[in-house]
């Protein structure tokens, strides 16, 4: 919190050496509407730019609780289904399919053996890669945009969520929430700034006591700039002989306490992220607010597998084309009927046809 002291400066002798001072704080440029308007893709001659900063979305991953969990609970759900193969090992898979929900786009590089045939599908960051103007080229970029790898020609594998205004980078599909998971955080980091600061100023005190000189002024603006912290609850005691009753007033601004609408807010941004991601909330752990609850969990999670889930992972078995094998396969996906359900292809097989 920072402090600024400001003179007043009054045409009466009377009102000499009276002041105010201010109380501020650093704001975000992060949660700027900028951050998700762009035109057109361009390139630097090599590679073209993503339509978003790749940085600033990747911070966006920790910017709520549950931004991150429905994020978890696909990649999770992904990742207990793979079947393990010597070409794409758990850890490769499990950082491209986290690299396919956040960012919107995931790739894998072909790394070929001594023979020329497919040695490993190795994944590539995609806060990292970039998409050349040559035909099939890929660029390793570090953050300060010096190139560290350029990636041989038709050796990379891009799976990406298309976006309507271009087709050479995918754009996450909870973008739309963006917004709302801002707001998430933002409300948590006022009311952290709140409860630190401890004495709550959101409020002018304004004095209309002529004092004897500016001592008492100076030790009033003292002790309320200490009013945080540790031991800031704390009263403060204030005499003034012959004071007036009305010469010391606490005048709020905005009703700060009483009209904190922090949970209003979470609950809002909540509903928003969870709409954009299609994540029913009992699945990440969200405490139901009524007496009838979410409903049963294992059914939920039965919808959520075939809506979502088998939507996902058939899209990531489109690597198995470009890398001409069979380099990802998941295992069935069993209900709490007993049917199961081809993770790749959606196909239900009633509990009675499962050997």
């Amino acid at each position: 919190m920072t402090t600024e002291v400001i003179p007043h400066e009054a045409p009466t002798a009377a009102a000499q050496g009276g002041m105010m001072f201010t109380f501020g704080e650093p704001e975000s440029v992060l949660d700027r509407r900028e951050l998700t308007q762009y035109f057109e893709i361009w390139h630097n001659g090599r590679w073209y730019e993503p339509p978003m900063p790749m940085e600033r979305l990747a911070q966006t991953f920790n910017m709520s609780a549950h931004h991150r969990s429905a994020v978890a609970l696909k990649v999770n759900l992904l990742v207990s289904h793979q079947v393990a193969t010597r070409w794409l090992a758990p850890d490769d898979f499990e950082r491209f399919a986290l690299d396919f929900i956040q960012m919107g786009n995931g790739f894998l590089e072909y790394v070929p053996n001594m023979a020329g045939r497919l040695l490993a599908a190795q994944h590539s960051p995609a806060r990292h890669t970039r998409a050349g103007l040559a035909a099939g080229v890929y660029w390793f970029v570090d953050r300060n945009g010096i190139v560290a790898h350029e990636y041989e020609a038709g050796r990379m594998f891009h799976l990406q969520q298309p976006d309507v205004a271009q087709e050479i980078y995918g754009l996450p599909e909870w973008l739309s929430a963006l917004q709302s998971g801002l707001l998430n955080e933002n409300a948590t980091l006022f009311r952290r700034r709140y409860f630190l600061n401890g004495a709550h100023l959101g409020f002018i005190l304004y004095l209309n006591e002529p004092l004897a000189d500016t001592k008492m002024a100076d030790a009033i603006e003292e002790r309320l700039r200490q009013a945080k912290g540790l031991g800031n609850f704390k009263n403060m005691f204030l005499h003034i002989p012959q004071g007036k009753k009305d010469g010391v007033q606490l005048i709020p601004i905005g009703e700060v306490a009483a009209k904190d609408d922090f949970l209003n807010v979470k609950n809002v941004s909540r509903d928003d992220l969870l709409a954009a991601h299609r994540v029913p909330p009992q699945l990440i752990g969200i405490i139901p607010q009524n007496n009838g609850g979410f409903g049963k969990v294992d059914e939920a999670r039965d919808a959520f597998f075939e809506t979502e889930i088998v939507p996902l992972a058939s899209r990531m078995m489109r690597l198995n084309q470009f890398f001409g094998l069979p380099v990802l396969e998941f295992r069935n996906y069993t209900c709490a009927n007993g049917d199961q359900i081809e993770t790749s292809s959606g196909r239900r097989i009633p509990a009675a046809q499962v050997r």
